[in-house]
């Protein structure tokens, strides 16, 4: 095992039992890291299998009903395995703790109880897969949920526990930051990526048990036939989204807000230089958090709610625009005569700057409801969703686990290959999507698997695209497997951060800090 000055948080208590026992928060993040990885590899071959379907018209390798259960699995496992607790659950378990100068969260045992909670809940979700299937997307519309005869039950009681596991980690969360911090650590002293997930689990806190309900009913429906959602039995599908959109707009900022603290890191530490306005990234979070809940509507302009309510909901969804561009500009802000470095999690930075902005544009473009009305269900929003969700929340989480991999594991991981993943995946991404929004501009309806033949060559580009980011991925999981197994031994602070997880070993030891920190000055101080 070596002298007691090479202990960590790896080898202080050897065999799988301790892992699977451990109460250790940086271990309960490695283990949601192996999960969600896992996931992420199911969830992106069934994106390829999607896209290998629509390099040309007519059948290539499913029928109809296949192609939509891929696409339901791809849906469901990529938002609820992945998306959703990957930023979070990973890395937010494994910094969050340190960063604001504390040993561990609030409750070990909760954060342990949660991840298996959520493996219950994915394991369930999977074993749909090998029964009945389920073809009805991942938002399970109704009426067609209750009256398909596939495995909507089970999934959506697997989404149900999933819901739970999400609660417990946000509630764990916001206690661990309220009561756990070191001396001096004020609010306005944690770090952005602290700022960022704990507005994120009050999201996850107040809007999940939404979903909750929504699912239990939609299954109690389906089992017992009472009328809630199908309008044969007195029930109203439209209440049905409402709910659902309740829960899943908030969703996607649950996904992108823990997204954006990792991006203030970046940039911060890559410029050498204190961020610009943190005050009001700080505060921009908690007004993407507030705001967040009082948009679900603008995915409801089709669905016959009142002229009034859709302008309500398109004023307050351009809004969102407000906070979103503070956190931009302060970034930018940031940049500007900066010191700038430009290693792979720098570059993945820079990549979320622009293909975010893209996403963020054509979202006030669809908060819009002459466009979005012309735009509904188009290929046109699934290039908007996946420029939010893959070039923002997947390119933040890839730069960030670049950034902490030496912090997390004592590895350097080689630099130059980390740089030619960026390219492949940041490449391929553009290549994948853009010429998705000329689809819906020219009206190829989202999910279906056969189309006309005038989409047929950008469909085909689009596909190209699809295999450059998987061969993008495939190098980044080579280079960090090299890095556990043959990397360079890593300095405590190989980029030169300025927050608290710098100041620790690496890899840190098991109990976070030998001295418990005084904190003296904010974070990010680079002048």
């Amino acid at each position: 095992m070596g002298s007691l000055s090479d202990k960590n948080y790896l080898n202080e208590f050897p065999g799988i039992w301790s892992w699977l026992t451990t109460l250790d928060h940086k271990r309960i993040g490695l283990m949601y890291l192996g999960a969600v990885m896992f996931f992420f590899l199911v969830g992106g071959i069934m994106a390829l299998l999607m896209r290998l379907e629509l390099f040309a018209p007519g059948g290539q390798i499913f029928s109809g009903d296949g192609y939509n259960q891929v696409l339901t699995y791809h849906g469901a496992i990529m938002v609820f395995m992945v998306i959703i607790p990957g930023i979070p659950a990973v890395l937010g378990n494994f910094f969050l703790p340190i960063q604001i100068g504390a040993k561990d969260v609030a409750f070990p045992k909760l954060n342990l109880a949660s991840w298996y909670v959520f493996m219950s809940g994915a394991l369930l979700a999977v074993t749909t897969f090998f029964t009945t299937k389920i073809d009805t997307g991942w938002t399970f519309y109704t009426p067609y949920s209750i009256r398909t005869q596939t495995a909507v039950v089970t999934m959506v009681l697997a989404v149900f526990i999933m819901g739970m596991s999400s609660i417990l980690t946000g509630l764990n969360f916001i206690v661990t930051v309220h009561k756990l911090r070191a001396p001096g650590m004020t609010m306005f002293r944690i770090p952005l990526f602290v700022w960022a997930i704990y507005s994120t689990a009050i999201i996850q806190v107040l809007a999940t048990p939404i979903l909750g309900i929504t699912v239990l009913l939609l299954a109690a429906e389906k089992i017992l036939g009472i009328g809630v959602f199908d309008p044969k039995l007195g029930g109203d599908p439209v209440l049905f989204q409402h709910f659902f959109w309740f829960y899943s707009h908030p969703a996607v900022y649950i996904m992108i807000l823990p997204a954006m603290g990792i991006i203030s890191e970046l940039i911060a530490t890559f410029s050498r230089k204190t961020i610009f306005g943190y005050t009001a990234i700080a505060f921009s979070s908690i007004g993407i958090a507030a705001v967040s809940f009082f948009v679900w509507g603008h995915h409801m302009f089709v669905s016959g709610q009142s002229e009034f309510a859709g302008v309500v909901f398109s004023f307050i969804t351009m809004l969102v625009g407000v906070p979103t561009a503070i956190k931009m500009f302060n970034w930018l802000a940031t940049l500007y005569r900066g010191s700038i470095s430009f290693e792979a999690p720098m570059l993945y930075a820079l990549g979320f700057l622009f293909l975010f902005a893209i996403g963020g544009v054509t979202g006030i473009m669809l908060a819009s409801i002459g466009l979005d009305v012309a735009f509904h269900d188009t290929y046109f929003v699934v290039a908007h969703f996946h420029y939010v969700m893959v070039g923002g929340t997947l390119m933040a989480l890839m730069g960030g686990i670049y950034y902490w991999l030496p912090k997390m594991f004592g590895k350097m991981y080689n630099e130059l290959w980390a740089q030619i993943s960026f390219v492949f995946i940041f490449i391929g991404f553009n290549v994948t999507f853009f010429p998705q929004f000329i689809l819906g501009e020219k009206g190829m309806p989202r999910r279906y698997f056969d189309y006309v033949i005038p989409y047929e060559s950008l469909n085909r580009v689009s596909t190209v695209g699809s295999w450059l980011i998987a061969i993008g991925f495939v190098i980044s999981l080579i280079v960090i497997i090299q890095s556990l197994r043959k990397g360079a031994k890593a300095p405590a602070n190989p980029w030169g951060g300025k927050t608290l997880e710098w100041t620790v070993t690496s890899p840190p030891p098991h109990h976070n800090f030998d001295v418990e920190p005084v904190i003296t000055a904010g974070p990010y101080e680079y002048r």
